[in-house]
């Protein structure tokens, strides 16, 4: 790899920056945190870019995404952080998008890819099940064929965003006969589809963007069916390989260490500026440097898999590992660096009053974001599992 300054980047970044100062309305501007945008700023947002071209940052040209390299892709991602922008349907840009991009058939992308341009497809992952989430070829809801349509039944959890989603992609059990991973498959189903339940789970941090998804005698098209029967646990590696590299979620570590210089300048402690106290500068000046180090293993990871390397699977575990290991890290120093004001969890609707003057929009969120990031270890694969995956890969080379 080649890190030296590239002038056409530093011409991107500015073609970037001016499309969002005369693109991004000021309503929408400012995220007040990582999680996911609410529902309605989404979708306009996603509009927006669309109109202009860049409605799939991720993916290839020719599936009607950007065609931009890893570098471009990482600048536009530090862009639209840095000017608060409003996220994307992740479920749909850099999971289930990718899989139909490489394993749909043509009249499967014709159905699926352009509402998902528009921002008129939204999506959710139907993974996870009770007692089968780490271990997830363990799960059991169950594909039966009847004619033209699978029958399923069974239960999701974790169903992040099922509230808002249109579809889910989900795997599903076709053949409880044969060794565990070759009997699943990958299925798409309309939300809307009778026998469909979806129940809210209340996280820690007080919000609503977990669910649990019932299955009872859902009937779905076998044409919803994506790859053959059995190759389910074969597009779920690439769909998963795809998460674990984006897991790290590096604008919102470059948000949040943005978050900590502003905080080191506008806060005091003792009559001074947090800056100036040894003790906090150190711990800032060390996650600066872990930060650009995940941005630099981002960009490794992605000429990795450009190239097909076997390593790419590695080093995509080795990222997601560090990378949410450094948002619960980096959100619980800011919760210590605003003292008495990071000591609320305000609630997501509640405005601070004046004794938490000191930037409001941070103050309001960062406690609810500090015990969201605690499940970041968690989620796409926990840090025991990425573990096991670097130590059982890296043995091969």
């Amino acid at each position: 790899m080649d890190f030296r300054r590239d002038s056409d980047r530093d011409t991107f970044r500015e073609e970037v920056r001016a499309f969002l100062r005369d693109q991004l309305p000021a309503t929408l501007a400012g995220s007040k945190s990582g999680v996911r945008s609410e529902q309605a700023e989404l979708v306009q947002w996603q509009r927006i870019l669309n109109a202009h071209g860049w409605g799939a940052p991720y993916w290839a040209r020719e599936h009607g995404g950007t065609g931009w390299t890893v570098q471009q892709r990482l600048v536009f991602d530090e862009e639209c952080a840095a000017a608060g922008a409003p996220s994307q349907d992740g479920f749909a840009q850099k999971l289930v998008g990718p899989v139909l991009n490489h394993f749909a058939s043509t009249a499967q992308k014709a159905e699926h890819l352009p509402p998902i341009l528009t921002g008129e497809r939204l999506w959710c992952q139907g993974f996870s099940e009770p007692g089968s989430g780490s271990d997830l070829a363990s799960l059991r809801t169950q594909a039966v064929r009847d004619g033209d349509h699978y029958v399923v039944n069974g239960q999701k959890i974790w169903t992040s965003y099922a509230h808002q989603a249109d579809w889910i992609f989900m795997l599903v059990r076709t053949d409880p006969s044969v060794k565990k991973q070759a009997g699943i498959s990958f299925l798409l189903v309309d939300l809307k589809t009778p026998g469909i339940t979806v129940r809210p789970i209340i996280s820690i941090d007080g919000r609503h963007h977990l669910n649990e998804t019932f299955f009872d005698n859902v009937r779905v098209p076998v044409t919803n069916l994506v790859g053959a029967e059995g190759e389910g646990w074969k597009l779920t590696k690439f769909l998963l390989n795809n998460e674990h590299a984006s897991a790290s979620d590096l604008p919102t570590l470059l948000r949040m260490l943005n978050q900590l210089k502003r905080l080191a300048s506008q806060a005091q402690a003792g009559g001074q500026p947090l800056a100036r106290r040894h003790a906090f500068a150190q711990r800032l000046a060390r996650y600066d440097a872990e930060v650009h180090a995940i941005s630099v293993m981002v960009q490794r990871v992605a000429a990795l898999e450009a190239d097909h390397s076997p390593a790419a699977h590695a080093m995509g575990s080795m990222l997601k590992l560090r990378g949410t290991e450094l948002q619960q890290a980096l959100s619980e120093f800011l919760v210590e660096s605003l003292g008495d004001h990071g000591a609320v969890a305000y609630p997501a609707e509640c405005e601070p009053g004046n004794s938490t003057s000191l930037m409001p929009d941070m103050v309001r969120s960062i406690v609810g974001e500090m015990f969201y990031r605690r499940a970041a270890t968690i989620y796409g694969g926990s840090s025991e599992i990425q573990r096991g995956i670097i130590a059982k890969m890296l043995f091969q080379f």
